[in-house]
């Protein structure tokens, strides 16, 4: 690395000195193209090459070097190249299908990118941080946008308040203590918090309570003087920590479970938003009476808890696993603890919601049915759009939840409706709407948007900043 450096230092210095002892250069020789000193015989994909190698910070610095160089080295694929090693995480997605704002591009469009990648990846590095809150139905996660993972989390009901208490007065609490843990004042930068998948239906009194509980994030968060505020869904902020647009997120929360048709960025309500009344509390509960009822002493819900992330999965066969020899063990706080059937019964109860005694439909069922309605609304062009299904949720890491379900929805619809269906895994584990909310907080936003109060305004998706 030193020696390429030494060299183009001397390339750089050949054609300083150059252009010095020409005291009348000829203008039709300045408009040609410079030569690149010592790395001239050398083929162009190798120059990229060591370009990449030197990294985006000396890459700049060649443009200074000759016009050769700075037509190198703003190759548009070295800038992406770039954007993907050194920010991370869905960087280029972001900026081709994310920075236009709501409402977003359809899918033909995303490969088209504005701007240079270069001049993106120069925005970014002079973005300020934001602080990124998913308010999770279980667990909240908090932390800077440039951050790798979230700094902190605590379980959202515990902080949240009593139900009775005003819902401004539960958020200011709820914001507050976030920003205590972060030791950061709330004047300082900008957030971007998700929306609680709730008030499903696109009745007038559905979107009342939605509309209520925006004004309240947003009222709660400008009263702590937070400069700027952008508030999306969970399930789209789901969707994009999976680099999709539009899909169905399969949220599994804390009590229920919501399946969500999101087109475009857009959650298309009038197609209808799915509701399953099973959640991660559900499951825990029916791992405790297996437990008990097998004999499996244990002391607290923690304890549950744990052995359900550690040693639960789904079964892709149900009834074959039933002969299968399934029995494993956990060395836990309590102990050590061995399960056997109870491993893969817990999470069958997604898929037959009555062995644990639940009258509801089976998560298969309900995403199902919300293609079906996908389909027979016709919303664009390419009628594929919902075939893509991301999950979420810390019960979505079960493994073998994405397998078993694609094996029972091509199972449950037609060809024509089944063929192309994927079925994605949390992306970021049960961290997965938080890490959507960061690649929001690292978009480089066209410096034209700055100065303008309402950036994004839809019913779910909202970006919001309080004039100067």
């Amino acid at each position: 690395m030193a020696t390429l450096l030494r060299k183009l230092c001397e390339s750089a210095s050949l054609k300083r000195s150059g252009s010095n002892s020409n005291p009348n250069p000829n203008p039709c020789s300045e408009r040609a193209p410079s030569p690149l000193g010592a790395f001239d015989p050398l083929p162009p994909d190798i120059l990229m090459q060591i370009v990449r190698l030197l990294g985006p910070k000396q890459a700049a610095k060649l443009c200074l070097v000759s016009k050769s160089w700075r037509s190198l080295v703003s190759d548009n694929a070295l800038w992406a190249h770039f954007l993907e090693t050194h920010h991370p995480h869905t960087a280029l997605f972001a900026e081709t299908a994310l920075s236009s704002g709501y409402p977003l591009p359809s899918s033909d469009a995303l490969n088209v990118p504005r701007v240079s990648f270069q001049h993106v990846y120069a925005l970014r590095e002079r973005l300020p941080p934001s602080v990124v809150i998913d308010g999770g139905s279980g667990y909240c996660k908090f932390g800077w946008s440039k951050d790798v993972f979230p700094s902190g989390r605590f379980a959202t009901f515990l902080e949240f308040g009593n139900v009775e208490t005003p819902m401004y007065t539960r958020l200011r609490h709820f914001f507050a203590t976030i920003y205590n843990r972060m030791q950061v004042k709330p004047s300082s930068q900008p957030v971007v918090v998700s929306i609680p998948i709730c008030h499903y239906d696109d009745t007038e009194s559905a979107k009342a309570s939605r509309q209520q509980l925006k004004e309240a994030i947003y009222t709660a968060l400008f009263d702590m003087n937070v400069p700027a505020v952008c508030a999306l869904n969970q399930g789209t902020l789901a969707l994009y920590a999976a680099k999709q647009t539009s899909g169905i997120a399969v949220n599994i929360g804390f009590q229920v479970t919501s399946i969500v048709p999101i087109l475009n960025g857009k959650v298309m309500r009038k197609v209808g938003v799915e509701v399953v009344g099973l959640g991660a509390l559900k499951l825990t509960g029916f791992l405790r009476e297996q437990m008990q009822q097998n004999n499996i002493s244990f002391e607290s819900l923690y304890t549950v808890c744990t052995l359900k992330e550690k040693l639960c999965y789904v079964a892709v066969d149900y009834e074959a696993e039933l002969l299968r020899d399934t029995q494993a063990s956990f060395e836990a706080v309590e102990g050590l603890f061995t399960l056997s059937r109870e491993r893969f019964q817990t999470g069958e109860i997604l898929f037959q919601p009555r062995l644990a005694g639940v009258q509801a439909m089976g998560l298969q069922q309900a995403i199902a049915l919300c293609m079906d309605h996908c389909y027979s609304a016709e919303l664009a062009g390419n009628n594929d759009w919902y075939k893509t299904v991301v999950l979420s949720g810390g019960t979505a890491c079960l493994p073998g939840l994405a397998e078993r379900l694609e094996k029972e929805l091509h199972s449950l619809l037609p060809p024509y409706m089944s063929n192309g269906i994927r079925v994605i895994p949390p992306p970021f584990g049960v961290d997965t709407a938080w890490f959507g909310g960061k690649i929001i907080g690292s978009v480089s936003y066209p410096p034209s948007l700055i100065n303008i109060q309402i950036l994004f305004a839809a019913e779910d998706v909202t970006f919001m900043s309080i004039k100067s």
